[in-house]
């Protein structure tokens, strides 16, 4: 268990801005999904949350984990964070959810449906991961994340923060494992809109509690 004075004062998730394939479904068809960049309006939403995010770290460290997608790599460049307090990481185990390959929009947007109906934490997709397999890998991630906490504890001191610039499903999945919610609570979560933020802050007791709740799907 982590010393709790080792626990930085947030943590800080950020999902990507609106990339191609938010606006263009048939991209998938063309482009790798890690490949897609993001929309200008994606690249508005991301200079949004960087002066929200600039004002809220104020002086403080920052580390950050970004997923090695183009999308979240050039969002985490255009948070324009200062670099001399934030030291970044490229962090594989963010990644979306994996498709696998290039698709066939017919058969996608058929495992789309046939997820919404067996559920979006156990299905599979035919050539890639399912909500399970991501959340063992976000689980896998704490352990990491845990020991640059206490790494780095004296050297940056209690008010410090950690980022993590990554994909809807993988905050919602970072957050189910955080707090140990249940995997109908998961079921009844949306993703976050492109560019937004959840926040991590933590109590007196050591606790952190979300700043604001994911909204339920209607």
């Amino acid at each position: 268990m982590i010393d709790t004075a080792a626990r930085p004062k947030r943590i800080v998730l950020v999902r990507h801005g609106e990339s191609q394939g938010n606006v263009d479904p048939t991209i998938y068809e063309r482009v790798p999904d890690h490949a897609l960049e993001l929309t200008e309006r994606g690249r508005e939403q991301v200079e949004d949350a960087g002066r929200e995010l600039r004002a809220l770290f104020g002086t403080e460290h920052v580390t950050a984990f970004v997923s090695p997608y183009r999308r979240t790599r050039e969002t985490f460049r255009l948070l324009g964070l200062d670099p001399e307090r934030t030291r970044a990481k490229e962090e594989p185990r963010l990644r979306e959810q994996d498709w696998g390959n290039i698709q066939d929009l017919v058969d996608m947007e058929r495992q789309r449906a046939d997820r919404d109906a067996y559920g979006h934490f156990y299905y599979r997709f035919a050539h890639g991961e399912s909500g399970a397999d991501v959340y063992d890998r976000v689980s896998s991630f704490l352990e990491t994340m845990h020991r640059d906490f206490a790494r780095h504890a004296v050297r940056y001191g209690p008010d410090r923060n950690v980022l993590l610039v990554t994909h809807g499903l993988t905050m919602r999945l970072f957050c189910m494992r955080w707090f140990h919610w249940s995997v109908e609570e998961f079921e009844c979560l949306s993703n976050p809109g492109n560019g937004e933020t959840r926040v991590l802050l933590r109590g007196t007791d050591g606790r952190y509690v979300l700043d604001r709740p994911f909204d339920r799907w209607k």
